[in-house]
């Protein structure tokens, strides 16, 4: 295939990954959601590293890692030690793996590999081409339509190319099939956005170079696929293990296995205006002189120029990082642009492009400090006919960082390249098809390390050490890691010490100063160092920090430019809106406020780190501020650095005593103490040297005082009186500034350095002898010094006070000023305020006085409203009273009425009755009741004039009875009425008690008025009561 189409597949929407003579070896990124970089939803898979749990977390640490997935063999080979030999062997392949035949192996070791569970296996099928993408979509598709019950597995992917790809039965944990990383040719994942979108699938030669199998996974996770693939990446990389030259000595391949490659690197920059130039290169030092935020490209050549022509088919990857001798975790992938050869057909030519403004290149992205150089290193994997795996050049160089509208005039158009030479060897038989050369990398190598290795010398991590002492690089500040361990015995001691001195505050303990020396441990760092300081329990530090963080400060830009400058190498301080940088500034800013003499000075924010690694930010400020007042440092920074002046002449004084011949050389190179001894004093070794040492000093300093200083510059001095001894000038103020905090960089180092410092006797009456000597010298370089001289420096040490007195003035009186404007217009202010309270107020005095009268007013009307309401309910009381009486005669009328009827009905029927038996008696009446009935009578005239008295006598007293009783009824309703008006009344009298407390409204008067003539109409209507029964009819 050629490169165009090479190119071609790059920018498709598939991923596929080949290896050994593969045409198509490529990872392609085709989307942010495909890559492991760019893939926004993270795959939550179980990974587990052959049952160690441990290794189980790393790996899904290194999954969420949104740049890289790396596996470290060398931590998987220290924790294969401590495995049982028998959990290393694998289970015979089960009968059931015919269906895709696997190389069978009774007994498998377990290598290296990462798990991936929630998969499901869709079968396999013979294909002709095994490295064609369109032959592997067609397979996926028909063995996705086909699949009716997939298969749940678990797949294990290798991290060497040592290792195998296994595909476990997930519910019963047996192996279905084996293939050895080699074997596997080709990877390819599911067309984006077709149904086989989470599906992927790899090719194997199946026991001979001309029979090859696909195999087809579909995924749970759709976006863990990108992840999968990846893993199968990192199978083909070159193995991290170097060659044993005492073993390729011997069975090492011929002179013919050895190729010899020329790599170069340029690197180019837009120039805004759609293009892209070479950058230039320094003409003396020979570095690259980059601009920053300006956009890149990376231009990798490889040319191969002895030996057979090995064919490079594809670059893996292109990877950059800043730094020397990165890991291979730090080094960030880089997006391809293009692959291929160049026109001449001699070289192949790799571009990146390289994005400056990402957070992972930022210390290549700032401006580097004058006469000062970065490292950075770029890499490329290249893919190599008949290899194994990859092949990785790496490149090492200098850059220096300028503003971006910088312009060069002056430089070298170079090419920077590098000779390596890649030794090879054939892989055994067992490995290799029928028809296959494949060979492993053996070695490869730069021509420096080449010739070191010809002189027969091999690098020991000493001598590792040393070639990066003898770097120009410098270490930067925050370098090195702690160790929390601490011997058990060390932390009862500690114990025993701190609960003597929480019972005894106002003294320290005895035999502290012995445990001090040997080093506080880090987990007690932060609650010794406050009780050394005196600030364990200071409330009023803390809550005046608390109020100086809120004020401003005139020295807010110089702080804000050196955090971002203070420990870059540590975790906790690299991000520029992070905590710790955050905290820092707030420190400093505080400081600033609170000391107005002194302010912020550089080099105050790497102690301010120091403690802020230990303990929160208010208690750091307390720690900060009893250093700087209490311990002198501050001094230091007075009276133009005259202190400061004083120490280097007692340190040079110590010298003179006790390092002779190194003093002696220093005379005569001219190298002062001020040289390279201003940032061991300012900064209390914290700027350059690496953490383990920083702390102790820092314990021995609050232990001990500032003196402590000069104990440990004279053990750095002795240590390395050698090397200086046999220095020139520029020699040694490197060996200060780069080699000697290198040294430091093992904990072990630091510690005996740290020894020796402790039993060094810096005397404190030599020191103040040392001190009088320097006053006396001072004063006598004053008296010998020219009048003249001293009288032109005084005057402009006094026209210097002068200008920054007037200085001072000015600004004082432009603030006195603006404060009068300021406090003028505040005052207006507060006078038209006060006019409008007092307005207020007499207008609030004005309505109070109004409504005392209203309120007057109306307890005068409810008193009368009180007094209506009694007179009316004693009239209502005097009309039940009237009723009830009216009632009770009624009702004794209607009795009588009742008693009389009853007497008249029985007289009427005892004279009915004699009547009868009178009649009865004749026998002339009788027989006329008898025949005509007892209505028909022999003279009915008669009776008929007899009975009608009696008849209208009834009739008289019915139709009484019937008045006396509607005039009850009327009566009782009446009652009713009256009851329920009494009720109104009542309601109404309630409702006018609530608004008379309420309201004060005017209207009350208009309610009270109509109340009154409603009662008056009530009394009206009651009064017209019915007539009393005694004056009806009898």
């Amino acid at each position: 295939m050629d490169d165009s189409s090479s190119l071609g597949k790059v920018s498709s929407s598939t991923e596929s990954v080949a290896t050994v003579t593969s045409e198509e070896f490529v990872l392609v990124q085709s989307s942010a959601a495909g890559s492991p970089q760019g893939s926004e939803g993270k795959p939550r898979l179980k990974m587990s590293w052959n049952g160690s749990e441990q290794l189980e977390k790393a790996m899904e640490e290194v999954l969420d890692d949104d740049d890289e997935v790396k596996v470290e063999k060398s931590s998987v080979e220290k924790m294969e030690k401590h495995k049982d030999p028998e959990s290393r062997v694998l289970e015979p392949q089960p009968p059931e793996a015919s269906a895709c035949p696997a190389p069978s192996s009774p007994t498998v070791l377990e290598e290296d590999s990462v798990q991936f569970n929630k998969l499901s296996y869709l079968g396999c099928t013979w294909v002709k081409a095994p490295r064609n993408e369109g032959e592997a979509q067609r397979a996926m598709a028909t063995l996705r339509a086909e699949s009716a019950i997939p298969i749940p597995i678990t797949l294990h992917v290798p991290c060497g190319p040592d290792g195998s790809v296994r595909i476990v039965d997930q519910a019963s944990g047996t192996e279905i099939a084996s293939f050895p990383i080699y074997k596997v040719l080709f990877c390819a994942r599911g067309r984006e956005g077709s149904v086989e979108s989470d599906c992927f699938s790899f090719t194997e030669s199946y026991r001979s170079s001309e029979d090859f199998q696909i195999h087809v996974f579909s995924c749970h996770i759709k976006e863990a696929v990108s992840r999968i693939l990846y893993s199968f990446s990192t199978a083909f990389r070159r193995s991290s293990r170097p060659a044993d030259i005492r073993d390729t000595s011997l069975s090492g391949p011929p002179d013919g296995d050895l190729y010899t490659f020329t790599v170069s690197l340029e690197i180019k920059e837009d120039d805004g205006k759609g293009n892209y130039s070479a950058v230039p290169k320094d003409r003396d030092k020979f570095y690259f002189k980059l601009r920053h935020s300006v956009q890149k490209k990376v231009v990798v050549s490889v040319q191969q120029i002895g030996n057979k022509e090995l064919g490079i088919e594809r670059c893996f990857g292109m990877l950059l990082s800043p730094g020397q001798k990165v890991c291979n975790s730090d080094m960030h992938l880089l997006d391809m642009e293009s692959m291929g050869k160049s026109s001449d057909g001699k070289a192949y030519v790799i571009t990146g492009t390289w994005n400056p403004n990402m957070a992972a290149f930022q210390l290549l992205n700032e401006d580097t400090p004058k006469d000062k150089q970065v490292y950075m290193t770029v890499a490329v994997d290249l893919v190599v006919t008949e290899v194994v795996e990859p092949v990785r050049f790496l490149l090492e160089t200098l850059a220096r960082v300028y503003p971006s509208n910088e312009r060069f005039w002056y430089f070298s158009r170079k090419t920077f390249s590098e000779t390596f030479y890649l030794k090879l060897r054939q892989q055994a038989p067992e490995r290799m098809g029928q028809s296959d050369a494949v060979y492993e990398v053996v070695s490869l190598q730069r021509e420096a390390e080449r010739s070191n290795e010809s002189r027969g010398r091999l690098a020991s991590p000493t001598e590792e050490e040393e070639a990066d002492e003898d770097s120009d690089s410098e270490i930067y500040s925050g370098t090195g890691d702690v160790s929390k361990d601490c011997p058990e015995k060390i932390l009862e001691s500690w114990g025993a010490i701190l609960n003597r001195w929480h019972g005894n505050l106002s003294s320290r303990p005895k035999g502290l100063p012995s445990l001090v020396r040997s080093g506080i441990p880090e987990p007690l760092r932060a609650e010794v160092w406050q009780l050394l300081a005196g600030c364990h329990d200071n409330h009023d530090l803390l809550e005046h920090y608390r109020i100086l963080i809120t004020k401003d400060s005139a020295q807010e830009g110089v702080i804000t430019r050196d955090i971002h400058r203070t420990f870059p190498a540590h975790d906790y301080f690299k991000d520029s809106d992070g905590d710790g940088q955050d905290s820092l500034y707030k420190i400093c800013k505080a400081y600033s406020v609170y000391d107005e003499e002194i302010g912020y000075c550089q080099g105050q924010s790497f102690l301010a780190a120091v403690l802020l690694l230990h303990m929160p930010e208010e208690q750091a400020f307390c720690v900060l501020v009893k250093i700087m007042y209490e311990y002198g440092l501050r001094a230091l920074y007075k009276n133009n650095f005259e202190d400061l002046h004083c120490k280097f002449y007692q340190l040079e004084r110590l010298m003179q005593e006790q390092l002779p011949d190194l003093w002696s050389h220093f005379q005569e190179l001219n190298l002062e103490a001020h040289m390279y001894a201003s940032q061991w004093f300012l900064t209390l070794f914290t700027a350059k040297f690496p953490l383990c040492m920083v702390f102790h000093i820092t314990d021995l300093l609050l232990c001990e005082g500032l003196n402590i200083i000069f104990n440990v510059a004279l053990a750095l001095l002795k240590t390395s009186k050698e090397d200086l001894l046999q220095a020139d000038f520029e020699g040694a103020l490197k060996f200060f500034r780069v080699q000697l905090p290198k040294r430091y960089r093992a904990a072990e180092n630091a510690r005996r350095l740290m020894e020796q410092a402790c039993n060094i006797k810096v005397p404190t009456k030599k020191l103040k002898k040392f001190e009088k000597e320097y006053q006396t010298l001072r004063e006598s370089q004053l008296q010998q010094e020219d009048p003249i001289d001293r009288y032109q420096r005084e005057n402009r040490r006094l026209q210097e006070a002068s200008m920054r007195l007037e200085q001072e003035n000015d600004d004082l009186a432009h603030e006195l000023v603006t404060s009068k404007i300021a406090l003028r217009n505040d005052l207006d202010q507060a006078e038209d305020k006060a006019d409008v309270l007092n307005k207020e107020l007499l207008s609030t005095k004005q309505r109070l006085v109004e409504t005392e009268e209203e309120k007057r007013r109306q307890e005068e009307e409810t008193a009368q409203l009180k007094e209506v309401f009694r007179r009316e309910l004693e009239k209502a009381e005097l009309e039940i009273k009237k009723t009830t009486a009216i009632i009770a005669e009624y009702k004794q009328i209607c009795s009588q009425l009742s008693t009389r009827l009853e007497k008249q009905q029985a007289a009427t029927k005892e004279e009915l009755d004699i009547v009868r038996s009178k009649v009865m008696g004749c026998e002339h009446c009788r027989d006329l009741f008898s025949t005509l009935g007892s209505l028909q009578t022999s003279s009915p005239g008669r009776d008929k004039t007899a009975s009608e008295p009696l008849d209208e006598e009834k009739d008289g007293l019915k139709e009484q009875l019937r008045q006396l009783e509607l005039e009850l009824a009327q009566t009782k309703l009446q009652l009713v009425e009256a009851k329920c008006r009494i009720q109104e009344l009542e309601h109404q009298r309630g409702v006018l008690m609530n608004e008379i407390q309420a309201a004060k409204n005017s209207w009350f008067s208009k309610t009270l008025g109509s109340l009154k003539s409603s009662a008056s109409s009530s009394t009206s209507s009651t009064s017209q009561t019915p007539p009393s029964p005694k004056e009806g009819p009898a």
